[in-house]
C-alpha cells in the first residue's frame, strides 16, 4: 500500500528568497455523498485539495461544507469546479442521468467513476465521455469507508492511461492506486473476479458455521479457529496461481484424488448432521470430472480446467 501522496506543485524558488513555497493542489469534485462518497471527499479535503461536493440530498454535504468544502447547487456547477471529478452513486444509469445535463462542463476534465457496475456499461460510458472531450477512468474501491486514505485501502483503475498517470498522486491519497489496463471494462472484470473469491469464502464460512451449529459449537468459537486456519490456507493461493498460469499441475503431495476423498468425507459427515451440502457439492463434481479424465494425481489447482472447459461465450 502506498502512503498518501502530496500532489502539491512547488513554485520555482531559484530567483531569490521566498517566504514559503507556493503550492497549487488539484481541485476535486465529489458527486454522490453516501458513506463512501463522504469518505472520499473527506480524504481529499483533509489533504488540502479544494473540494466541491454535490448530493441529491443536499444536507449530507453539511459536515463537509462546515469543514471547508464548497457545496455546488447543481451537477453542472460541481463538474465545472473540479479538474478531477469523482462520481460515486448507485449505478451507471444514475451516473448517466446526472452527467448528461453537465456534458459540456466535462470537457477537459478527468472523470473517475467509482460506481459499481459491469464491463459493458463502463466501456459505453468511457466512449461517451471521450466524445465529450474528457478522460475517463473506471474504478473499484477495496476498502470500507473508514479505511479510505489508509494503508488498508486499494483502488483499481482502468481506462485513460495518460489521465491515470497525470493524477496518480491525487488518486494515491485514497489508497494504493493500481492501474489494470486501458480497456475501461477491465476494472469491472477484476472486480467480478475478486468479489467472486470473496463470496466463495463467505459461502464456506456459512457452511462451516451451519455444521458447527448442528453440534452446538458457538459461532464465535468456531470463527476464531476458522480465521486462523484460513490465513494458513490462503498461503497456498500464489502457488496455485503459478501452477494454473504455467499449466504444470504436477504434485507429490495433495493431489485431486486425496482431496476428493477428503471432500467426500466432509459431505458424508455434513449430511449426517442434517446440514445441506449445496454449497460444496459443485466442487465435488469438478473434482470427479477431473479424476474421470485421468488427472487424479494432478494438483488440486487443475480443477480450473473443468471451469475453462465449461466456459461459454455468452
Amino acid at each position: 500500500m502506498n502512503t498518501p501522496h502530496d500532489a502539491a506543485v512547488t513554485a520555482d524558488m531559484s530567483t531569490g528568497p521566498t517566504p514559503a513555497a507556493a503550492t497549487t493542489k488539484v481541485s476535486v469534485t465529489v458527486i454522490g455523498l453516501g458513506n463512501l462518497g463522504r469518505a472520499l471527499a473527506r480524504t481529499f479535503l483533509d489533504n488540502g485539495h479544494p473540494t466541491t461536493v454535490w448530493n441529491r440530498s443536499a444536507a449530507k454535504a453539511d459536515p463537509l461544507v462546515a469543514d471547508g468544502a464548497r457545496r455546488a447547487a447543481t451537477v453542472t456547477e460541481a463538474v465545472a469546479a473540479g479538474e478531477l471529478v469523482i462520481v460515486c452513486v448507485l449505478d451507471y444509469d444514475a451516473v448517466r442521468q446526472l452527467l448528461d445535463p453537465a456534458a459540456e462542463a466535462l470537457r477537459g476534465r478527468v472523470l473517475v467513476n467509482l460506481t459499481s457496475g459491469t464491463p459493458g456499461p463502463a466501456r459505453e460510458l468511457a466512449a461517451r465521455v471521450a466524445g465529450l472531450g474528457a478522460a475517463y477512468l473506471d474504478g473499484a474501491v477495496y476498502a470500507v469507508p473508514q479505511t479510505i486514505g489508509t494503508r488498508e485501502a486499494f483502488v483499481l483503475y482502468s481506462g485513460a492511461a495518460d489521465a491515470f498517470e497525470a493524477h496518480r498522486q491525487e488518486l494515491g491519497i485514497l489508497g494504493d492506486a493500481v492501474f489494470v489496463g486501458t480497456d475501461a471494462g477491465s476494472t469491472s472484470l477484476h472486480d467480478v473476479a475478486l468479489l467472486s473469491g470473496m463470496y466463495g469464502m463467505f459461502a464456506g464460512f456459512f457452511q462451516a458455521l451451519a455444521i458447527g451449529d448442528s453440534a452446538g459449537i458457538r459461532p464465535t468459537e468456531l470463527t476464531t479457529l476458522l480465521v486462523r486456519w484460513l490465513h494458513e490456507a490462503a498461503a497456498a493461493l500464489p502457488g496455485f496461481a503459478q501452477e494454473i498460469e504455467t499449466g504444470d499441475y504436477t504434485t507429490e503431495t495433495s493431489n485431486l484424488e486425496i482431496n476428493a476423498v477428503g471432500l467426500a468425507n466432509i459431505l458424508i459427515a455434513t449430511r449426517a448432521q442434517g446440514v445441506p451440502v449445496d454449497l460444496l457439492t459443485p466442487l465435488q463434481e469438478l473434482f470427479a470430472e477431473q479424476i474421470a479424465q485421468g488427472h487424479g494425481r494432478a494438483g488440486m489447482s487443475r480443477t480450473i480446467e473443468s471451469l475453462r472447459h465449461r466456459r461459454t461465450d455468452g
